[in-house]
């Protein structure tokens, strides 16, 4: 009961959270320089002012600001984000089309960070004043600092380019015909790079959080009882100092899971992946303010939805924690 009450009340707070995103994502959107009637009108080749009226009516764009918030707000609480005249398709399917490639390749990075990022970390606090743990650091460090954009783009020379051992661009290898197990494969290397591109600055995140959290929870007092009472060291690091130092890991990860997608633009755009971040950039682009609001929208939907995950896990990783 208490679990279910605790869910309730973090969905509520998530739904308003999203309403209010939407309103600062609307008049963001529209106090950006750019008219989008005006390229439209500029593309169809007739430019007068009737034509232009036409179309101002036409998407709305003629009524009052707050009248079109309010259009707009409406028609997000019934799943309606409106219509793409640019695509001429429906902004919910443009983005449901996109939404399973930057899921995939979001996942695989975040879940290939949480992994290597916790295993370096916990290293390094086991070897902490060693070779061991200062080529970690250091590692960490060059990750962190270097673009991600530059990475993607070293990444494409690297093993693309000079070695021609992964592709470089596109979701899947273009009319390869293949099915099955043999496109699961295909998929896989065309994700190898920006997966690993992506998680790579997170990672290096991850690997300095744990190391820091270990090295603070092994100077704890049941930390050392444990050691007074003989368990063994493994268990110690295990149980009693990873366990308790993760939880700042599982703050972070759960802040920075919404986060990645969009920062899965840059990394979408150099390696050419038919995902959201790709959709954001072309919409910027032509102005196409209904499906870069839908992709904002959504966006911030999954992000809401991973914090609520992260308060669940809490839970697990920490039964101490009460749930209200």
């Amino acid at each position: 009961m208490k679990r279910t009450q605790f869910m309730l009340t973090r969905v509520l707070q998530g739904l308003v959270a999203i309403l209010l995103i939407a309103t600062v994502n609307f008049m963001l959107v529209r106090a950006a320089p750019g008219d989008p009637v005006s390229v439209m009108a500029g593309e169809s080749g007739a430019s007068d002012p009737q034509f232009v009226a036409q179309l101002r009516e036409q998407f709305g764009l003629d009524k009052p600001i707050t009248t079109q918030l309010a259009t707009y707000l409406g028609k997000v609480v019934q799943l309606d984000l409106g219509f793409s005249h640019r695509q001429q398709q429906p902004v919910l399917k443009l983005i449901m089309d996109r939404l399973p490639a930057t899921l995939l390749l979001t996942g695989t990075a975040f879940a290939l960070s949480l992994l290597f990022g916790i295993t370096l970390g916990a290293l390094s606090a086991r070897r902490a004043g060693t070779w061991v743990d200062s080529s970690i650091t250091v590692v960490a460090l060059i990750f962190y600092a270097t673009p991600l954009y530059w990475l993607a783009l070293m990444a494409v020379l690297v093993f693309t380019v000079q070695l021609e051992w992964l592709p470089g661009f596109g979701f899947s290898t273009v009319g390869s015909g293949l099915t099955g197990l043999a496109l699961a494969l295909d998929i896989g290397r065309h994700l190898l790079l920006p997966a690993l591109t992506l998680a790579l600055f997170y990672m290096a995140v991850y690997a300095r959080m744990t190391r820091a959290a270990m090295l603070e929870v092994a100077q704890m007092d049941f930390v050392k009882t444990a050691r007074a009472k003989g368990v063994k060291p493994g268990r110690i690091l295990r149980a009693h100092v990873l366990r308790n130092a993760l939880l700042p890991v599982v703050t972070l990860a759960g802040i920075q899971a919404g986060g990645m997608i969009g920062g899965a633009v840059l990394t979408e755009t150099v390696f050419a992946w038919p995902g959201i971040g790709r959709l954001m950039f072309d919409a910027l682009l032509q102005r196409d303010y209904s499906l870069l609001l839908g992709a904002f929208l959504v966006t911030a939907a999954m992000a809401v939805l991973f914090n609520l995950v992260t308060d669940l896990v809490y839970t697990l990783v920490d039964p101490r924690i009460e749930l209200t």
